[in-house]
């Protein structure tokens, strides 16, 4: 699925952009700079865009007001999907988002964001830090001429919201959807008619009847969306992101230009906001699941047919990715090692009795273990 086609009539394009924007200068140790930051969500998302502008504000107070970052929500600067491009290009600094949004470029990406039945929050955070993920997604982005910081996590998220009940696979077959990374791969081949859509317009995609389900994120978020309005049926959890990562990137000629202090400033600053907002989407979620309930809101599972089938496509989905070429490969091989050793562990040590009993048993025993 390429996520470029559908930036199409997008008001402001990143060459139109780019094409005004000087070269950038070398930085002095002294000089204070002033830095934007794009982001594929609306300003003021709870737990994403809120995160982000946390993140600024602690660089400004660590750098004692040497690095000062504007954060700009999806649209403001560039259309959402086009934030890599506003990086690459030099349109602007930095940006803050999620791998997988970019997976026209690799789609290998998807791996530093989730993937279904893949690693969960605390378990990519692990990767990143002190297996290769870090290593590898440098290299990865080292292509986009860009450097990649881990920036939180949402948690597992919802399977999404459906204006009918999925009983069986050929509920999903036509169904018009709003469905990200490979989770949307595993709908399409399983016959759903998948697009992705920028997060500030679901809502109005889902009021027009454009699209018939969608997932976004979890009860904060989708609280706040007004998703409840557009959608009766809330399917949990979230097959296709266990633990999608969240990411700061900037520009490589850029963060080569910052003295070593500014350097350490932004990455214990990622690192500091990649905690709070996992504990940020846990607390607020919890806070905000009874709430959505009290909506009307009716909660479902996946049927086993169905989490079966899907597990099945993904594994199709990441096989190919992992064949692409050596890079996806060495990417693939050192994520699914965690997942499979993820699998056992967190049958014996982690508290997989608190999801659906059928999830469990095909995420824990089934599904996750053999991706």
């Amino acid at each position: 699925m390429k996520r470029r086609q559908f930036l199409k009539g997008a008001s402001v394009g990143v060459g139109a952009v780019a094409a005004s924007v000087a070269a950038p200068a070398v930085v002095s140790a002294q000089e204070s700079l002033n830095w934007r930051m794009v982001m594929p969500w609306p300003k003021g998302t709870p737990g994403l865009g809120t995160n982000a502008e946390k993140f600024a504000a602690m660089v400004k107070e660590m750098s004692g007001g040497r690095l000062n970052i504007s954060v700009f929500g999806g649209g403001e600067i560039v259309p959402p999907f086009e934030c890599m491009d506003a990086v690459e290009q030099g349109v602007v600094e930095m940006a803050h988002g999620t791998p997988y949004y970019w997976q026209g470029k690799n789609p290998a990406l998807n791996f530093f964001s989730t993937i279904p039945f893949g690693l969960t929050a605390w378990e990519l955070s692990s990767w990143l830090r002190f297996g290769d993920g870090q290593k590898l997604w440098e290299e990865a982005y080292d292509e986009f001429n860009v450097v990649p910081f881990y920036a939180g996590n949402s948690g597992m998220q919802a399977g999404g919201w459906f204006n009918k009940e999925i009983n069986s696979l050929d509920d999903l077959k036509g169904l018009k959807m709003r469905y990200a990374g490979l989770g949307g791969e595993a709908m399409r081949r399983v016959g759903a008619n998948v697009t992705m859509i920028p997060p500030g317009e679901i809502m109005p995609a889902m009021q027009s009847g454009a699209i018939d389900a969608a997932e976004w994120v979890g009860p904060w978020n989708d609280l706040a969306f007004g998703l409840y309005q557009v959608a009766k049926y809330y399917y949990t959890p979230a097959f296709h992101e266990p633990g999608p990562g969240l990411e700061i990137f900037i520009s490589k000629d850029k963060f080569n230009s910052l003295t070593p202090d500014m350097q350490a400033i932004i990455r214990y600053a990622a690192q500091a906001i990649s905690e709070n907002t996992l504990a940020d989407f846990t607390f607020n979620n919890l806070q905000s699941y009874q709430p959505l309930i009290d909506k009307g809101v009716e909660v479902r599972q996946f049927p086993d047919e169905v989490i079966m089938a899907l597990a099945e496509q993904s594994k199709a989905a990441v096989d190919e990715i992992a064949a692409k070429d050596e890079l996806s490969g060495r990417i693939a091989a050192s994520y699914l090692d965690l997942v499979k050793k993820g699998a056992r562990y967190g049958k014996e040590f982690e508290a997989t009795g608190l999801l659906p009993v059928s999830y469990t048993h095909l995420r824990a025993h089934e599904t996750r273990g053999n991706l």
